[in-house]
């Protein structure tokens, strides 16, 4: 009797992925719905990861699934999937079911970001706790890790918006998707800024949620934040009882929402960016298993990756979605941390402290979980991202970050007499804690300036967008500030190598027990930098004098220079700067600068046969082709008659230099690109060309003649014949004047 229950999960998911074809999404869902009800943990769990890759598509793009980043308002699985995903959804409900069972689930390690991944193939640690006590190595050889329900539902959810895109977006904007959506409301349900975070429906079978217990010591990895146990577990360990704090239950989805998050969409960056991050316990035990301790990595079945930490280098290209997604974490993290009472962040933190456990993570959330990724992360956009209106997704999210101000949710009272609303004293720590961040990326973005075309509207609006965050009232004495702090002699710092620098890598969890913390500003801004740029970082002053010489004297002399050499004496205007090369002219550095900002440009004119020259807006396209075969049938026909009555030095050869050689010799005269001409002695055999009669501006003439002759009562050839005619004698009193002598042979 005991086979037909253990075939039952199988059959279950054989119905599930026969009906996942050809049922529509409404009734999938319907059908799911009561699969969840209806089935026990045990049975559920065969199905989940099957139906989370159904969902979020596969991690290498392969398996698009319900595509969320493409699904708009407008079409009918947009409701039906944010309901089925919603926070308190029916795949939550069974995410808390299977929870509820502490079932386990395996990711393998090529899916993680590529620092992540390289650090781990060479036996050390990451940083973030999300890793930690989660590595396992399997028999297969591959190294896994190993997630709960919860985690591994996150982790392919965030992972889904790294996935390669296999359907073009069209006019559809990345804020509406249901993707964007969802991400909004996962980060407003399990970081709420009013309340704490909802109970799970599955809370009350079990006694507490706890995460995953601690690695073997048998895992051969150099780790050094294993021991430190995370702020639920510090938490309830002061509790006399876990139902007594309901919050201390759940804060955990929290911060595994947030870590997943964060490390997924953040932590991706070169390995030497990644090594320099890294803290000095990190670096020294990397060096002493290079040194005498490889032997531990034969313990595990699987041969170590082909890799090394000094080859490794990521081709990472974050897309604009991407960033528009960090952009929305990061203005909700600030309004999530700023959602603390005033009595919450005036109060001293201690080790007695009663603070709830999401008030805590609300204290330190934004500096230990976003600030250091997120540097890098901008740093590496900056640098990467291309000169054009794109960039504008990666200045306002950094923009965001940079003016926590903006999300007190306090209501912006308009500016009394028009002056601009200052930055309020309390947010000088945050400056000064987050210097390079203003300082360094502002430097960045200058450095782009000076290489963007300003003449177009979106990148000028960006300019004004920075520099009128950069002119409120305040910032700038507080960013000068944070300067003097750093520059501050090393002396000041006594006794420094007995203090801990506040890094996000000295915890377990970001939220573990608290480091004895300085409470000068200068060790809080020199902890910084050094922690983002290393000891030997050398940092250049926003207000000093080598940058202020550097994108200020130097662009503006060169910019005058430009301009007053713009026009010449004539008023007209003069090429770009450019050497003559064997292949024509070769832009030079200030040729280029005068082309991107409008002040010269090249005369471009057609330089081939006339006769073939593209078909223009005031032509017509039949005519032009019917008058072409025409005049070629006729110089074809003709040609030698034509060439010998050119050649004769008398008035009728006058007469047919005009006529026939006319369009050959304007096409000569307006030559004007310096470019060297490949046959300057070129001849043009005389010929008839009848397309000047395909425009329009000619037959609108020729139709008012006729008109003309019509109220004169003149008949049809009788006007064509005097206005041939009166063409003639013209042309002819003009052609007296001009005396040229034969140049056809």
């Amino acid at each position: 009797m005991a086979a037909p229950a253990l075939q039952q999960p199988s059959y279950l998911l054989a119905n599930l992925k026969a009906d996942w074809t050809t049922k529509p999404l409404l009734q999938r869902c319907q059908d799911l719905v009561k699969v969840i009800d209806d089935y026990s943990a045990k049975e559920l769990h065969h199905i989940f990861p099957w139906l989370v890759e159904s969902i979020f598509g596969s991690f290498d793009g392969v398996l698009v699934g319900w595509n969320l980043r493409f699904v708009q308002p407008r079409t009918n699985e947009y409701n039906i999937a944010l309901d089925f995903l919603h926070p308190s959804g029916p795949m939550l409900k069974l995410v808390y079911k299977l929870q509820a069972e502490e079932h386990k689930y395996e990711v393998p390690i090529s899916y993680l970001p590529g620092p992540v991944k390289a650090s781990i193939q060479q036996g050390v640690l990451p940083d973030s706790p999300f890793f930690h006590n989660k590595l396992q190595f399997p028999m297969s050889g591959i190294p896994q890790m190993t997630f709960n329900p919860f985690e591994y539902y996150m982790f392919n959810f965030a992972s889904s918006l790294l996935a390669p895109k296999n359907y073009p977006a069209g006019n559809a904007t990345s804020r509406d998707s249901a993707y964007f959506i969802l991400v909004d409301s996962y980060l407003k349900y399990f970081l709420p800024t009013e309340g704490n975070v909802p109970s799970s429906p599955f809370s009350d079978l079990r006694s507490s949620m706890s995460p995953p217990p601690p690695r073997s010591p048998a895992v051969p990895l150099l780790g050094y934040g294993a021991h430190i146990t995370s702020l639920l577990k510090r938490h309830i360990s002061h509790q006399p009882s876990v139902n007594a704090d309901p919050a201390a239950q759940e804060i955990w989805r929290s911060e595994t929402l947030l870590q997943v998050f964060v490390e997924l969409w953040l932590h991706h960056y070169s390995l030497e960016m990644y090594q320099k991050l890294q803290s000095p316990q990190v670096k020294l035990a990397l060096l002493q298993y290079r040194l005498n301790m490889s032997s531990m990595l034969c313990q595990s079945p699987g041969p170590p990756a082909s890799g090394t930490l000094h080859s490794y280098q990521e081709p990472f290209s974050p897309t604009e979605e991407h960033v528009l997604v960090v952009r929305l974490l990061v203005k909700h993290l600030h309004a999530f941390s700023n959602s603390l009472k005033p009595e919450q962040i005036s109060s001293s933190p201690s080790p007695h402290s009663h603070a709830s456990p999401l008030e805590e993570f609300k204290r330190v959330v934004v500096q230990r979980f976003v600030q250091q990724k997120l540097y890098v992360f901008l740093q590496h956009c900056f640098g990467h991202w291309p000169l054009d209106a794109s960039f504008r997704s990666v200045l306002e999210t950094w923009l965001s970050y940079i003016q926590p101000w903006r999300y007190t949710g306090e209501k912006n009272n308009p500016p009394v007499d028009g002056q601009v609303k200052s930055v309020p004293e309390q947010w000088a720590s945050f400056v000064q804690e987050n210097l390079l961040i203003y300082t360094k990326l502002f430097q960045g973005f200058l450095n782009r300036a000076v290489r963007t075309d300003l003449v177009n509207a979106k990148n000028a609006q960006m300019v004004f967008r920075v520099a009128k965050v950069f002119a409120q009232p305040n910032l700038a004495d507080m960013i000068q500030k944070g300067e003097q702090f750093f520059l501050e002699p090393e002396h000041v710092l006594h006794h420094r190598q007995n203090r801990v620098f506040l890094t996000p890598a000295h915890g377990g969890s970001f939220l573990s027990s608290r480091q004895p913390v300085a409470t000068d500003a200068v060790f809080k801004v020199k902890s910084h930098v050094y922690s983002l740029e290393g000891q030997d970082c050398q940092y250049k002053q926003m207000f000093g004098t080598e940058l202020r010489y550097a994108l200020n004297a130097g662009q503006l002399s060169q910019l005058m220079a430009n301009l007053a050499s713009t026009q010449d004496d004539m008023g007209f205007k003069k090429l770009p700067d450019c050497i003559l090369g064997d292949n024509g002219p070769v832009l030079t550095d200030l040729g280029r600068m005068q082309i991107i900002n409008g002040l010269r440009r090249f005369e471009i004119e057609y330089q081939g046969d006339p006769e073939l020259q593209p078909i223009r807006s005031f032509e017509n396209a039949f005519l032009v082709r019917l008058f072409y075969q025409l005049s070629s049938f006729l110089n074809e026909r003709f040609g030698v008659h034509m060439e010998a009555l050119c050649s004769r030095p008398d008035f009728l050869g006058r007469v047919g230099r005009h006529y026939l050689t006319s369009s050959s010799t304007v096409a000569e005269r307006k030559r004007r690109s310096p470019a060297p001409r490949r046959n300057p002695e070129r001849q043009h055999r005389p010929r008839v060309s009848l397309r000047v009669l395909a425009s329009y501006r000619t037959l609108l003439m020729a139709l008012l003649i006729y008109l003309l002759g019509a109220l004169l009562s003149l008949g049809l050839l009788s006007s064509t014949g005097l206005l041939l005619v009166a063409g003639l004698v013209y042309e002819l009193l003009v052609n007296v004047m001009f005396a040229d002598k034969p140049k056809f042979h």
